[in-house]
């Protein structure tokens, strides 16, 4: 990584990064620029992508990198990141059909413990029957289109639902971005194990891709892009790696640190991922 370049300041050293905020800031020869500044975190552009910089304990994710502390810098602050000895982090998980088996029943045995996750939140809401909380009360029909679709695995269908949940709720990124992401997660997992109509879920993923540069933010958009192509937080690997293979302590603790993402983000996923697996209804 070359010196910090004169007017810029030199950001902690990168002690974990996943793959994509590696490439990004190589092309960039190191340098990013400060597009938001929500909560502890900070969300960088470099080379033209989106990248996140966050505190050695937040999970990880394609677009993360993990520092000792996270500077207090300014929107439109430039960074140099140094990423020296740090070897990109990405995310492999794979199912198949026996797996898939495994995690219906893990499934069911993880969202009856209600002591496990606690509270739900957002769409999060759905996993218990209950109604959901404003702005979201309008969404449930669409929600649950999302899900009728995707249990009979017709993306055709899922469509509509899943533009009319997108940029629906608050923050940098809407409940309606991270149910549908989740949800597409899942059928994008579905269709390389070719347990789903691979070419159909890979149209709707172009359409919703597509359709959220307009209709959410662009840090949500490309989180979401991420989700449709199979590829999210750690938690959420870690989740479905673990009910895959029926091993419910490890899925107990990845579903309580998603659940834990922004004010509602990891209860939107884990409600989008149910719906992705026919578990919803």
């Amino acid at each position: 990584m070359t010196p910090a370049a004169a007017g810029a300041l030199r950001a902690p050293r990168a002690l974990a990064a996943g793959a994509t905020a590696c490439r990004a800031l190589a092309a960039a020869d190191g340098r990013a620029r400060v597009l938001a500044r929500p909560g502890g975190a900070a969300f960088l552009t470099a080379a033209g992508e989106i990248v996140w910089l966050g505190p050695a304990t937040a999970p990880l994710h394609p677009r993360a990198v993990l520092v000792s502390a996270v500077p207090d810098v300014a929107v439109g602050t430039e960074l140099d990141i140094d990423l020296a000895n740090v070897t990109g982090w990405a995310p492999a998980t794979t199912l198949d059909a026996d797996g898939v088996a495994r995690l219906r029943t893990a499934w069911r045995a993880l969202t009856s413990d209600d002591a496990a996750l606690g509270p739900p939140a957002g769409f999060g809401l759905l996993l218990a029957g209950a109604p959901l909380a404003f702005p979201l009360d309008g969404a449930a029909d669409a929600a649950r289109a999302l899900a009728v679709a995707c249990a009979r695995d017709d993306a055709a269908a899922a469509t509509p639902a899943a533009l009319a949940l997108l940029g629906l709720g608050g923050g940098l990124t809407p409940s309606g971005d991270d149910f549908v992401g989740g949800a597409l997660f899942v059928r994008r997992l579905l269709a390389v194990a070719r347990l789903a109509d691979a070419p159909a879920w890979d149209r709707l993923a172009g359409v919703v891709t597509e359709a959220a540069v307009t209709r959410t933010h662009p840090i949500s958009a490309a989180l979401l892009g991420d989700l449709a192509r199979g590829s999210g937080h750690a938690p959420l690997h870690d989740l479905v790696t673990a009910l895959a293979a029926g091993e419910a302590p490890r899925a107990r603790r990845a579903a309580a640190s998603l659940v834990r993402l922004g004010h509602s983000s990891g209860w939107d996923m884990l409600a989008g991922l149910g719906a992705g697996f026919s578990l919803l209804l």
